[in-house]
């Protein structure tokens, strides 16, 4: 992974873009293309590239998040209306449509009946300046749910869309927190690209999550490097 600073309105080089001849280049967060062939900056960031997926995209801190298509999103039901959910991904942004039957295996017996403030994990299908964000729980290509769907109980815990996406990056985002806890106690996961995290343990227990979030938030808030991560964990995991 290859970074370098930029601000608004910079081009890109070519030197800092993905060069993969066989997936088409992906653009993230904080960047616009200009045809036929330029890249410009949208916000000051560090360029960060992730050449296994071709993708890249600007890592800044604060700002709202701006949906983007693929990206994966913990979503709250709104309500029903029609054929579609009104679900939330951000306070601040407009309600983004989920169809009923954008789950694996659904029909109109079998969709999950959800409910408001129920809780979702999605990809957001499409984004358009003149039409609602669209999310679906499936993958429509293979038809499978890939982990995509309802969340049921656990925790709901907020963080940065900056950590939240250097927590989805695993190591190469410089964080171990994730597997330092999970190297002692078990849960399940679901990070989403709009700065929620969903934590849930076996048999409802409510100490692993609280302990998970909190040490999430922790390395968030402080920025802490690796050595840091790993000693936040193991001081929190003291009180359970």
């Amino acid at each position: 992974m290859d970074s370098s600073i930029v601000l608004p309105g910079d081009t890109l080089p070519k030197e800092l873009l993905p060069t993969s001849a066989n997936k088409p280049l992906k653009l993230g967060p904080g960047l616009r293309h200009l045809p036929p062939s330029t890249i410009k900056a949208t916000a000051a960031g560090t360029v960060t590239k992730d050449t296994k997926k071709n993708a890249v995209w600007i890592e800044y801190n604060g700002g709202r998040y701006i949906p983007q298509p693929n990206d994966l999103v913990i979503a709250t039901i709104a309500r029903s209306a029609g054929e579609y959910y009104n679900c939330t991904i951000t306070p601040h942004a407009p309600p983004a449509l989920l169809h009923q039957l954008a789950f694996e295996g659904a029909s109109k017996k079998t969709r999950p009946q959800l409910h408001s403030n129920d809780l979702i994990y999605a990809r957001v299908l499409s984004t358009s300046k003149h039409a609602d964000v669209e999310l679906e729980c499936f993958n429509t290509n293979t038809g499978k749910g890939e982990g995509l769907g309802p969340l049921k109980g656990g925790c709901v815990w907020d963080v940065s869309c900056q950590f939240a996406r250097r927590l989805m990056m695993g190591k190469r985002g410089g964080l171990v927190v994730l597997n330092e806890l999970s190297e002692k106690v078990a849960f399940e996961v679901a990070v989403g690209r709009n700065g929620r995290v969903w934590v849930s343990a076996a048999g409802g227990d409510v100490k692993v999550p609280i302990v998970v979030g909190r040490a999430l938030q922790e390395c968030d808030e402080k920025n802490l490097d690796e050595k840091a991560q790993r000693e936040c964990v193991r001081r929190l995991l003291k009180g359970i």
